[in-house]
């Protein structure tokens, strides 16, 4: 499988959810950096993350706007859209995902941007 295809498959799990998708794509001892501070530090993490967040909350959306892949680097540019306890989230980011030779994810680092965007020199 490709690497546009896992990641496509990953935020596609998000969305459904799946763990199954989340149980084959990561290496045993990826890590898995959140924008706002969270870092797991091993597949097992990563899982338990993935079902007490799906326990709390719903992703309504994570459209990838951008993927663009360097040998077994990936910068995926997306926009988020979330109902955590109750309560709508949204933002734009950015992920760093790195893969092995065996096209598992040994590394992923996320970065948020307000998703509300002003032109402050605009007349």
């Amino acid at each position: 499988m490709s690497k546009k295809q896992i990641i496509r498959d990953y935020f596609q799990a998000w969305l459904k959810p799946n763990i199954e998708v989340i149980k084959s794509i990561f290496d045993k001892n990826a890590t898995y950096s959140e924008c706002y501070g969270p870092i797991y530090r091993n597949k097992k993490e990563i899982i338990s993350w993935f079902e007490k967040w799906n326990k709390q909350g719903k992703v309504i959306a994570w459209p990838i706007e951008k993927i663009l892949i360097n040998e077994n680097t990936c910068i995926v540019e997306w926009h988020f859209k979330c109902n955590y306890q109750k309560k709508i989230s949204e933002f734009d980011g950015v992920s760093i995902i790195d893969f092995n030779d065996q096209n598992k994810i040994i590394s992923a680092k996320e970065y948020q941007s307000k998703s509300q965007h002003y032109y402050p020199y605009s007349k």
